[in-house]
């Protein structure tokens, strides 16, 4: 009788512990909602990755504009549509095509 109520004992500790990995491992903090996250981390990381770059991006720029003094001229003449007395300037209008 008493190796029947151990193996007993071991069969229903196997199936509690075997139940509680499907429910923990279903549930809201189980495995969807791992990948959900690491679907989350990969998303995170392209934008970190597209922000790195536009960062890079923008210090090449500004290391440009600070070697190149005719260069930051023309930025800011563009930028702000100065002309110099000397030149002409055409306006076309490009909502008539």
């Amino acid at each position: 009788m008493r190796p029947f109520l151990v193996k007993m004992a071991c069969a229903t500790a196997g199936v509690l512990v075997a139940g509680y990995a499907f429910f923990a491992l279903s549930g809201p903090e189980g495995i969807s909602a791992l990948s959900a996250k690491q679907r989350e981390i990969q998303v995170l990381e392209k934008r970190n990755a597209a922000l790195a770059r536009d960062i890079e991006q923008r210090r090449e720029r500004i290391n440009r504009l600070r070697d190149s003094p005719s260069q930051q001229e023309l930025e800011i003449r563009q930028r702000l549509k100065l002309v110099r007395p000397d030149e002409k300037v055409y306006v076309l209008d490009e909502s008539k095509k």
